[in-house]
């Protein structure tokens, strides 16, 4: 296949998108939304060949399984793109110069914004909603556990697209095979924007292979501090939550850090767990507090690999600190900079935790799977950055413009 051509093509059609204003694409976001109803069986029985394909086992399974009400939802998401305001031609700065010459900053879409993803097909509806909202054209490339689901669903929104008038190419899937990869991280000239969302693997390839710029998303190794003034009913709520809701997602939890005058209250906090089978790798204090109190054969010790790991399953690590500053330490160690939460009723320990924890989202008193663009009121997510330039925590339409200067004369010159 000759790239480059597709790319150009892709780079015309995000041009030409600029044509549509806002009502129109809304009026397309809601067209996918009824589509997605209407063809849900069939979006089904493509994903269903995926997941035939792949074992139950398999902690990518969850992420790569379409279901009724999940498709309830994403049509929902994609409606609530449609109804929040455009994020194009906001004036963020103006000024009138000592010439006369007057100055605006108006956000702008990138122009073309690839998507390197895994097993995840709901990324291929987000993504595409998000894009067209904010005027940007999209190359995705999805993993091959999640080929015939892709398929299916890039289909649907080119159908949409060619109906309401706008050129298809502004939402294109490449193939799933390493060339295309290969060919979409190189591709200088075509794409302005790199977003990987995967695991810790997939994301430090990109990084470091790209030769485009890239936003880093996904990987998750996320914390909860109880500390000793901490709640246990608030304790034991927020952490079966954040490990358990989904096991599969960046927001799980994946450590637990107790403070040591805490340990008694341990099995309480760790109770709901149980139900979920979640497996636990203890330090030696936290495994003696579980022993008796937490099923046998759902206990391990801890090694020093089962801390920063991000589990994506039911398992979790569980560490003992002596005071607030060790569970910071820890978590500047091990952390990847994405969520982290406290649960104290301690003002003054909170907002420590908060100035010193370097990660896009902290939480004091509630757990980490909140964070996600739509939770957010955001209405999707394109991703959660883990970095500091440009975008920071859930990417959605504002995170998906940059801007350009609009400068106004009057026939002005500089001086020599």
């Amino acid at each position: 296949m000759e790239y480059n051509e597709l790319f150009a093509s892709v780079r015309r059609a995000g041009r030409d998108l600029q044509e549509a204003d806002d009502a129109r694409i809304n009026q397309v976001l809601n067209d996918i939304a009824d589509q997605i109803a209407l063809q849900s069986d069939h979006l089904l029985a493509e994903n269903r060949k995926d997941l035939d394909r792949m074992s139950h086992d398999n902690p990518k399974y969850d992420r790569l399984q379409l279901t009724a009400s999940r498709l309830q939802a994403i049509a929902a998401d994609t409606r609530h793109v449609a109804s929040l305001p455009s994020p194009l031609g906001r004036v963020l700065k103006q000024q009138v110069l000592p010439n006369g010459l007057r100055l605006r900053r108006v956000s702008v879409p990138f122009g073309v914004i690839g998507i390197i993803y895994e097993a995840r097909p709901n990324v291929s509806f987000d993504v595409s909603a998000l894009c067209l909202k904010s005027g940007n054209a999209c190359l995705l490339k999805g993993g091959s556990d999640a080929h015939y689901s892709n398929l299916a669903i890039i289909q649907l929104i080119r159908e949409v697209l060619q109906r309401n008038g706008i050129n298809p190419d502004a939402v294109t899937l490449l193939p799933s095979d390493h060339e295309a990869a290969h060919a979409l991280l190189h591709a200088r000239g075509y794409v302005d924007l790199l977003i990987p969302r995967g695991g810790r693997g997939l994301i430090d390839f990109v990084r470091q292979n790209a030769t485009i710029p890239v936003i880093e998303t996904g990987a998750g190794i996320c914390h909860t501090y109880f500390d000793r003034e901490g709640r246990i009913d608030w304790g034991a709520a927020i952490i079966e939550n954040a490990k358990t809701r989904r096991v599969s997602v960046c927001n799980a939890l994946d450590c637990l850090l107790i403070h040591r005058d805490r340990l008694a209250d341990l099995p309480q906090l760790c109770q709901g767990l149980a139900a979920h089978q979640v497996l636990i790798y203890a330090d030696e204090e936290a495994l003696r507090a579980l022993q008796g109190h937490y099923p046998d054969a759902l206990l391990q010790p801890s090694t020093p690999e089962s801390y920063g790991t991000e589990f994506l399953d039911y398992k979790m690590a569980i560490k003992c600190v002596g005071s607030a500053d060790e569970a910071i330490d820890h978590i500047a160690r091990y952390g990847s900079h994405h969520s982290e939460c406290i649960v104290t009723d301690n003002a003054d320990t909170a907002a420590r935790f908060a100035r010193r924890v370097d990660a896009a989202c902290i939480y004091h008193n509630a757990p980490t799977s909140f964070t996600d663009g739509a939770q957010f009121g955001l209405g999707a997510e394109i991703g959660i950055s883990t970095q500091k330039l440009h975008a920071r925590g859930p990417m959605a339409l504002e995170e998906l413009t940059t801007y350009k200067w609009l400068i106004e004369g009057e026939g002005q010159t500089r001086p020599s």
